[in-house]
């Protein structure tokens, strides 16, 4: 999602630069694509920045923050911090409380939709990032540049809150539609499923069809948003329990992918095929 933002900034005019330090050769590989600046100081990658976006795995999203305090702290022009990872109201606020002693302003942004396509003009398929806080407003600048923005409210947590509510309802079907679907395939009853789906669920199995098979490389991503939305539901409550059961969904998933496990990746799918 970084590098798609990043492109579609860089694309409109923007200048962009991100840092590559511990990233993969495939990130790494994304990024030269895409045309952004690379910049390992992080006090190179702030100077000069208007705003600074922070889009990384929800897991790692409070030690991102605190990793830039310092150089912030040094900075003598403040970029506006953007917060734009899934994570609750509660991890928001605390990434903003960490942020608060380095004297920049702050943004809490949720990411609605897929990475945006390189072609400007597939701007209907460009995500909305909705946003709140007081210096919510000042991400409308952006629009210039091929950027969606949706300014909620003026308090911090509400456009976290709004992507909760939003990876819950799709990610959280993503979850039990895959593991209902291996269940499905132990029993011999994928076929039989997919064919009552097709009959009295259409749109049901057309969704999974689609989410399934996206989900399955970022299986490992969306433990951690799985636990924050655990977490934005209220710790011990009904729906906590449910949540971290998909957080525990996904790492499974991820983990059959990386043993190769192909026997469990095609029961995964198996409702999905005719």
């Amino acid at each position: 999602m970084g590098t798609g933002i990043g492109r579609r900034l860089h694309a409109s005019g923007a200048i962009v630069r991100t840092s590559l330090q511990g990233r993969s050769a495939a990130s790494r590989l994304r990024v030269e694509q895409a045309g952004l600046e690379v910049r390992n100081d992080y006090r190179d990658l702030i100077d000069q920045a208007d705003f600074l976006f922070s889009i990384v795995p929800p897991g790692q999203a409070l030690a991102a923050a605190k990793m830039l305090v310092g150089p912030l702290q040094q900075a003598s022009e403040k970029p506006v911090y953007v917060e734009c990872n899934a994570v609750s109201p509660r991890t928001v606020n605390e990434v903003a409380r960490v942020l608060g002693e380095t004297g920049c302003r702050f943004i809490d942004a949720g990411i609605i939709g897929g990475p945006p396509p390189a072609d400007l003009e597939k701007m209907s398929d460009t995500p909305k990032i909705y946003a709140s806080g007081e210096s919510a407003s000042s991400l409308y600048s952006l629009s210039r540049y091929g950027l969606n923005i949706k300014v909620i409210d003026a308090k911090i947590g509400s456009a976290s809150a709004f992507k909760m509510c939003y990876a819950g309802l799709a990610k959280g079907l993503t979850a039990i539609g895959s593991v209902i679907s291996q269940a499905a395939a132990r029993n011999d009853l994928a076929a039989l499923l997919h064919d009552e789906l097709t009959a009295s669920q259409p749109e049901l199995l057309r969704i999974l069809s689609r989410r399934i098979p996206d989900m399955l490389p970022k299986a490992y991503r969306w433990v951690a948003e799985m636990e924050e939305i655990a977490d934005f539901l209220g710790r011990d409550t009904a729906g906590a329990l449910m949540f971290n059961g998909a957080a525990q969904i996904y790492s499974s998933i991820e983990g059959q992918r990386a043993s190769d496990s192909q026997v469990c990746i095609a029961q995964i799918l198996a409702i999905l095929s005719d």
